[in-house]
């Protein structure tokens, strides 16, 4: 799996509020119910929700047999203490998504953007939830195994929100509300705490660019994260100033530019992730490039590597990892 492919890769008062917005609200299946109140129960009962794409989900209860096309909805399982029976790409996760560490052995469902149809329907789910980056045709073919619960995948005018929304929605179809209000207020106090102790040791605005790369051709590709990219709205959070310039895709917040195209930081932070599996093209390829090394953060030892194995399309667990590498790579 490249970086580059982010395939089948709302906050509680106002999760409420995003969720409608979006269409990814949540009933109880009692008449008259308040959803806000609705999304907080734990009561075993049917269960009716609205999705991302506005499809009616009905279930009998609390979902406990959960398939998980994406990454990110599977790490969302395990963070409100649902083990997944099947999960996408196991060993990708595995290996990119250290965060939120799979606690049973799942079965292999195969790739995030193509999952074996006859796989999840040896696994008899009640609930398979996807996101609305998997095909329309391979969501209607699932529907025919068990309820689909599809998620947006991302939305670069509020990452955030979308992010918490979507473990409110999911936490309603398995029934873990009360977990998931747990786990959000976990996720902001540890803003909150990195926020603080970058500010403590003089980061407070400091100039911040964060991107990934990959080689092709013997080329190397860089993929800014913008500030409408779900990690580019956690820095912001932990009062960093994203440097960079270009426009991100409506979605993920996402651009792509060359190695020329850094010159534009000027003098900033740059940090990344890879993994070892797919090899450091920072460190490596432009290792005796000569632009990569006229670049003044690259001259000032401004260059940080993060640790492997987070996330940078996960749930609150890969964000709260993330944050964590930040403030170490910044203050130490």
């Amino acid at each position: 799996m490249r970086l580059r492919h982010v395939t089948a890769t709302a906050t509680a008062t106002a999760a409420v509020a995003a969720l409608a917005l979006t269409g990814c609200g949540t009933t109880h299946s009692t008449a008259d119910a308040d959803p806000a109140a609705a999304s907080a129960t734990t009561t075993p009962g049917p269960i009716t929700l609205t999705d991302a794409t506005g499809t009616k989900v009905s279930l009998d209860g609390p979902a406990t047999k959960v398939v998980g096309t994406e990454w990110n909805v599977v790490e969302d399982l395990v963070t409100l203490g649902v083990d997944p029976v099947g999960v996408a790409d196991v060993k990708g996760y595995k290996a990119w998504d250290t965060a939120a560490p799979l606690k049973n052995a799942p079965k292999d469902i195969g790739t995030r953007g193509e999952p074996s149809m006859d796989t999840i329907a040896a696994l008899d789910p009640d609930l398979i939830i996807a996101t609305t980056d998997l095909s329309a045709s391979a969501v209607t073919q699932l529907r025919k195994v068990a309820p689909v619960l599809e998620v947006r995948s991302a939305d670069a005018a509020d990452q955030i929100g979308l992010m918490t929304g979507n473990l409110d929605l999911i936490a309603a179809a398995t029934g873990t509300a009360p977990k998931a209000a747990a786990v959000k207020k976990a996720f902001d106090a540890k803003i909150t705490a990195g926020r603080a102790a970058l500010a403590a040791a003089g980061r407070a605005g400091a100039r911040y660019a964060f991107g990934d790369g990959y080689v092709e051709s013997n080329q190397v590709s860089i993929r800014p994260f913008t500030s409408g990219s779900l990690i580019g709205a956690v820095n912001e959070r932990l009062g960093l100033s994203n440097a960079w310039t270009v426009k991100g895709d409506k979605d993920y917040g996402l651009a792509t530019t060359d190695v020329e195209g850094l010159t534009g930081l000027g003098d900033a932070q740059f940090a990344y992730i890879v993994n070892a599996v797919d090899g450091d093209p920072f460190a490596g390829n432009l290792a005796k490039n000569a632009v990569w090394k006229s670049l003044p953060f690259v001259k000032a030892g401004q260059v940080h590597r993060l640790p492997d194995g987070i996330w940078m399309f996960g749930g609150t667990a890969s964000m709260e990892a993330y944050a964590d590498a930040v403030v170490a790579a910044l203050t130490k």
